[in-house]
C-alpha cells in the first residue's frame, strides 16, 4: 500500500518560512530606510524623526502578524494560496493609509510606502508558497 502526501503543508514549516522572511524583509525595510536617508530624504515624521530601527520593528511585527491569517487560511479555506495572497495585497495598499496621511513630505511618504512594497514582496510570495493552491 502507497501512501501519498497531501499538498497541505504542516505548520512548522509554514511558521520557519514566515520567520525567515520576516527577518529578510526587516533587513531589505532598514536598507530602504538607510538609502533613502542618506540619498536626502527626511524620515521626520510630524517633527520627530523616524529611526531606521523603527522601519525594522513595524517590519517585523507586521510580518508575523501576517502568519495568524495564513494559519487560520491554510485550515479553512478552499483555495488558501489564493485568499492569502489576494487578502495581504490589499491589506498591503490599505497600510498606504497612514502614511498618505501623515504629516511627512512628499518623499517621505513615498519611501514609506516603498518600505511596505519591499517588505510585502518578499514576505507574500514566501507564505503563500507553503499554502496548498
Amino acid at each position: 500500500m502507497t501512501m501519498t502526501r497531501t499538498a497541505t503543508p504542516r505548520s512548522g514549516s509554514l511558521a520557519k518560512t514566515g520567520f525567515a522572511a520576516a527577518a529578510i524583509a526587516t533587513v531589505a525595510t532598514s536598507v530602504v530606510a538607510a538609502v533613502g536617508h542618506a540619498a536626502g530624504i527626511s524620515l521626520d515624521k510630524a517633527g520627530e524623526p523616524i529611526p531606521v530601527a523603527g522601519f525594522a520593528t513595524l517590519t517585523a511585527l507586521f510580518s508575523l502578524v501576517g502568519l495568524a491569517p495564513a494559519a487560520v487560511l491554510a485550515r479553512k479555506a478552499r483555495s488558501p494560496r489564493r485568499a492569502f495572497v489576494r487578502t495581504t495585497i490589499a491589506l498591503t495598499f490599505l497600510s498606504f493609509v497612514p502614511d498618505l496621511l501623515s504629516d511627512t513630505a512628499p518623499a517621505t511618504k513615498a519611501l514609506l510606502m516603498f518600505a511596505h512594497v519591499v517588505a510585502a514582496a518578499i514576505v507574500i510570495p514566501a507564505v503563500a508558497r507553503r499554502l496548498r493552491s
